[in-house]
């Protein structure tokens, strides 16, 4: 965690961005990270994840995430990204304190408007407002749209796979899905994608994978998730947790941890199309993989932007409705235009779509000062 190897691995440097990295000191042995990469564009939202894994290059890396999902979704804000490393569980009044400890070790930091992200929720971001009064995610009662509970991420993936048909990539009815990941986003997305028409045949979590060849019951398994894990499940057939990489299906959607899909294990996937709803979940090798055996695998700054954008929403005093239209227009509109760009120049999903956020980058630059 503090190894200063650690610190340079896979962390992204260039024009763009660290423009600040910050360390914290936390109670009850925990450590906070906070990497601002670019505030070209307005003030950085970026989620607060809180886990005993989550280290300062995993977070610089989110924040870079965050900062071509903010450019290519046109919302006027940076991209940043939090982390709390914890030695292990905590209890509820230790979660708190430190999570407030972190609100005021990051009062000054203005340009850092933090939200949920894994290990965090609504209630997280109220004790934040409650501390420093900058905060998004929050819970309804408090004027916010509660990210989490609305499932703007999985409205997103929906949004991203219907843009998809739209162009004839993909055809969504009655096509199968499998997903990673059966909390926040990936419990929305299969909702979402059930209620379109598609037939969800797998789900995973972290203690197993349930498979249903004739698709699964959605609502009975969320209901039962919420209060058991998945390998108790007796209404599927149950197989290890990473064996729902290789369903056979034409939908993957990666909700989980980062780098799920990686060289070593990217051959195993049988689905037409990945759309991560996690941030970081595919590594570019595997992505170059994909692309090479015909699967196309949207980049997760524009699959998974429904978050930042209800994020973006909230933070001007709008509305649900306004922000779940502002996911409609805004990723349809770049997952088209990311077709177009690689059918014109031949280059990866990727390539096109980064292309796209650094162009809004580079044009956001000419009107600040450059002396």
């Amino acid at each position: 965690m503090t190894d200063s190897d650690e610190l340079l691995l896979r962390w992204p440097t260039g024009r763009q961005g660290p423009r600040m990295v910050t360390m914290l000191r936390l109670p009850a042995g925990c450590t906070g990270i906070v990497v601002v990469d670019d505030v070209h564009l307005g003030p950085a939202i970026g989620g607060l994840r809180m886990t005993d894994e989550v280290t300062p290059a995993e977070v610089a890396r989110l924040a870079r995430a965050m900062t071509l999902k903010s450019a290519a979704a046109l919302l006027p804000h940076g991209g940043a990204k939090a982390g709390i490393h914890t030695p292990g569980p905590l209890d509820p009044a230790t979660r708190q304190s430190v999570i407030r400890a972190f609100a005021d070790g990051i009062r000054r930091l203005t340009d850092y408007v933090p939200g949920p992200d894994m290990g965090t929720d609504e209630m997280a971001m109220a004790w934040i407002h409650d501390e420093i009064g900058r905060a998004v995610g929050l819970p309804a009662v408090l004027g916010g749209i509660p990210l989490d509970t609305v499932g703007a991420t999985g409205y997103g993936l929906l949004v991203c796979a219907r843009a998809l048909s739209e162009a004839g990539r993909l055809e969504l009815a009655g096509s199968r899905a499998a997903i990673q990941g059966f909390g926040a986003v990936g419990r929305h997305a299969a909702r979402f994608l059930h209620d379109d028409g598609v037939i969800v045949v797998a789900v995973a979590d972290r203690s197993a994978t349930i498979y249903d060849p004739g698709g699964l019951d959605v609502a009975a398994l969320a209901e039962f998730n919420a209060r058991q894990p998945l390998v108790e499940y007796d209404g599927a057939k149950v197989m290890p947790r990473e064996d729902v990489l290789s369903i056979d299906c034409e939908l993957l959607i990666p909700a989980a941890q980062p780098d799920v899909l990686r060289a070593d294990n990217v051959d195993a996937v049988a689905a037409e199309v990945v759309l991560p709803g996690a941030n970081i979940a595919t590594t570019p090798e595997a992505e170059a993989a994909l692309h090479s055996r015909g699967v196309l695998c949207v980049p997760d700054f524009l699959a998974n932007a429904g978050g930042v954008i209800c994020a973006a929403v909230e933070y001007r005093g709008g509305t649900r409705r306004e922000a779940f239209a502002m996911i409609e227009d805004r990723i349809r509109t770049n997952t088209l235009e990311m077709l177009d760009r690689m059918t014109a120049t031949g280059v990866l999903p990727r390539a096109a779509a980064e292309a796209m956020a650094l162009a809004r980058l580079t044009e956001a630059a000419t009107y600040q000062r450059q002396f």
